[in-house]
């Protein structure tokens, strides 16, 4: 709201942080270097961690190495300073009544005008030494004179808070020329200054809402004021707690906004479909579509006949048979006379999809096209006739050459290698198509609360029959002539092999492997057999090339970076071995893992790795004892945090200052209900979420 003129402004949380006292230009500048600009940044700036400092230790039982606070009075102090005066160090000595304590400060010798014989002090600090015992560079905080000491009832100066020692302290994140000490302090004035600013935000929702003990949460300023300044590690913890519900009730309420507005607005395409198409395509198969393919087909057709455009997530592990399934949704849209667009996220996936959608479609005479970065369609007009047809593609399906007449499905495969924005990109070449995403790589139930909470989600839980068993081994790199021979072993039985390294090329910054500098080392130790290569740097036409040399046998090794991981379907690989492998994710493994044991030979993943730290080789162990992807799943989210599992192009990662995806699956979910309520006007809603937004409606 603009200020009358001559009036003085009226501080809120959005008013510059130079309004604080005591903030400077230069305190300014610096807190801009940390991403503060404002009183709502800094009271919403969290520390990155506190430390309990309300707990004194004697002098004489200090050990080196021990970071603690100590209590006492100083008894001596002064400043040396070394020829030619270019050092010089500040020291006072502390006596608690046990012993004696040094603490120093080098090259700070206006240090000794803050201190004077006589005063108290707790320091806090790393004890560098015992003899003598000394501290350099603790937390200092002065709590009075010999005098006022002796009297236990006189208290502090009101205006120096304890802020530094004897109470939990704050850690915050600093830049070069802001310490702890001027950070907390600058903390500590805005609360007591600007606090009241914190109202609850709109829609109130936290108000109604209880803990899990059936308590009500602080309000919104309380828990600013106690994740700074907490009395105790349970209040701490309630208040960033309570703030990220404000964080998680704030993105719920966007996904499930979005969900609403479309359903309100948007009217679905009829793609019901009337089974002439997938009648003879069932029965050409050879085989039955699982328990599980035949529920999500269900679900499928029941959204696509509905009256709200389908916007389905569908999750299946490694060789779960997510291709039949968006064959039988595709199939649907083009029964009912629409286009479909399937994207992938590589021209390697891509070309295969057409080739297996071709096989499958063409002799239903449906027109199967490819649109790729090196494959444009022939002229404008040429991809969409009067005829109902698929188009595969990569992201140059988002380009404006992409234009279909009338889009009724939109396939995502692999959704978490692209954006959100590329998505949305692409639904808007139709007008509201159905939507069916799915992904290999399973989703923890927090992230896909939190990135996909628009969206209804199918399972698929059984795999296939026809699937071998993959042996996962983890192996040293003092192995490899060991495992060569067991490679060649199987080359010698008509299988093949993929090779896999973290790199192309050799960088030197670390001991990372690369395809290309291994090729002749793997070349020479598999010899005779014929070797090839595949990685992002080869040309599209050498990348078709190497991949149907590899099907038909004419190369029996593939050496590849993780290219490979998704969507690569040759029967015959029964071994893949992956060199460094803690230098991937236990998701990404996973993906690579599924490149084998899609015949019906037991095949074996080879995990070379030279990994010392523990939770490194956890990570691997992991790995090796459990082929369950959503178990992987979790224990990655754990390990590694939730920029792992969707990567780092996936944009829909909400920028969190008190939430924690990895912990705070409960929140997310309470969040969620009180948002549903809400919106919805009652505590269950009346649009179709489907349960807990891991399960879909038929599978519950």
């Amino acid at each position: 709201m603009p200020e009358a003129s001559g009036s003085i402004p009226v501080p809120h949380l959005d008013s510059p942080v130079s309004l604080v006292p005591g903030i400077g230009p230069a305190r300014v500048r610096l807190l801009e270097r940390l991403g503060i600009r404002t009183i709502g940044d800094l009271l919403l700036d969290p520390p990155r961690r506190h430390e309990d400092r309300r707990s004194f230790s004697l002098v004489r039982e200090l050990q080196v190495g021990q970071t603690t606070a100590v209590l006492g009075r100083i008894v001596a102090a002064g400043t040396k300073k070394f020829r030619q005066g270019s050092r010089s160090v500040f020291e006072f000595v502390l006596d608690d009544g046990t012993a004696r304590l040094h603490c120093r400060w080098w090259n700070l010798p206006h240090m000794e005008r803050q201190f004077a014989v006589g005063e108290e002090w707790v320091v806090h600090g790393k004890v560098r030494s015992l003899k003598p015992r000394t501290m350099d560079h603790p937390e200092t905080e002065r709590l009075g004179t010999a005098s006022e000491s002796e009297d236990r009832s006189a208290a502090p100066d009101p205006e120096e808070p304890r802020l530094h020692v004897g109470r939990i302290v704050p850690i915050y994140r600093l830049t070069e020329g802001l310490g702890q000490r001027g950070r907390r302090w600058i903390a500590w004035v805005a609360l007591q200054r600007f606090g009241q600013l914190l109202v609850e935000p709109e829609p109130d929702l936290m108000s109604k809402a209880v803990r899990d003990d059936g308590t009500r949460w602080p309000s919104r300023a309380q828990a600013v004021a106690d994740i700074h300044f907490p009395t105790n590690e349970t209040a701490a913890n309630t208040a960033r707690e309570r703030l990220a519900m404000d964080e998680f009730i704030a993105l719920q309420l966007e996904i499930q906004r979005r969900r609403k507005n479309l359903e309100l607005k948007a009217k679905a395409l009829p793609c019901g479909g009337d089974n002439r198409l997938m009648r003879p395509f069932l029965a050409s198969l050879g085989f039955r579509p699982t328990d599980a393919q035949a529920r999500v087909l269900r679900e499928i057709r029941s959204d696509m006949g509905g009256t709200v455009p389908m916007r389905r997530l569908l999750q299946g592990d490694v060789g779960a048979g997510k291709t039949l399934v968006a064959a039988g949704a595709a199939l649907m849209a083009l029964e009912s006379g629409f286009h479909v667009a399937v994207m992938a996220p590589t021209e390697i996936l891509a070309v295969q999809l057409e080739q297996v959608f071709a096989r499958w479609f063409v002799p239903l005479g449906v027109e199967v096209s490819l649109i790729t970065g090196s494959h444009k369609p022939a002229g404008p007009g040429s991809l969409f006739t009067d005829t109902p047809t698929l188009t595969v593609g990569t992201h140059a399906l988002i380009e404006s050459g992409f234009t279909p007449d009338r889009l009724g499905l939109v396939v995502i495969d692999e959704q978490h290698r692209f954006g959100v924005s590329q998505r949305e990109r692409l639904l808007r070449k139709g007008r509201y198509p159905h939507l069916l995403v799915m992904t290999a790589t399973p989703i923890p139930r927090t992230l896909g609360l939190t990135l996909y909470g628009d969206l209804d989600v199918s399972i698929l839980d059984s795999k296939p029959t026809g699937r071998s068993r993959i042996r996962t081994h983890l192996r040293t790199p003092d192995s490899l002539p060991r495992i060569w021979s067991f490679v060649r072993k199987e080359l010698e039985a008509g299988h093949r092999a993929y090779v896999v390294y973290p790199r192309v090329t050799d960088t030197g910054d670390d001991d990372a492997k690369s395809v290309e500098a291994s090729l002749p080392v793997i070349a020479k130790a598999l010899a005779p057999h014929a070797v090839g290569r595949l990685h992002g740097r080869v040309s599209a036409e050498e990348k078709h090339r190497t991949m149907e040399a590899f099907r038909s046998g004419k190369i029996e090794v593939l050496v590849a970076t993780s290219l490979i991981e998704v969507g690569v379907d040759v029967p015959e690989a029964t071994v893949m071995v992956i060199e460094n492998a803690s230098q991937f994710g236990l998701a990404q493994l996973h993906q690579l893992r599924g490149r084998i044991g899609r015949g019906g030979f037991e095949s074996h993943c080879i995990l070379v790795s030279g990994e010392t730290r523990p939770e490194g080789r956890q990570r691997l162990e992991v790995l090796a004892g459990t082929d369950n992807g959503f178990d992987l799943a979790e224990a990655d989210l754990r390990l590694r945090g939730p920029g792992e599992l969707t990567g780092e192009a996936q944009s829909g990662l909400p920028d969190l200052r008190f939430g924690d995806l990895v912990r705070d699956g409960r929140l997310v979910l309470s969040a969620r209900n009180l948002v549903r309520g809400h919106l919805s006007g009652s505590a269950k809603p009346d649009w179709p979420f489907s349960g807990d937004g891991l399960r879909s409606r038929e599978s519950q």
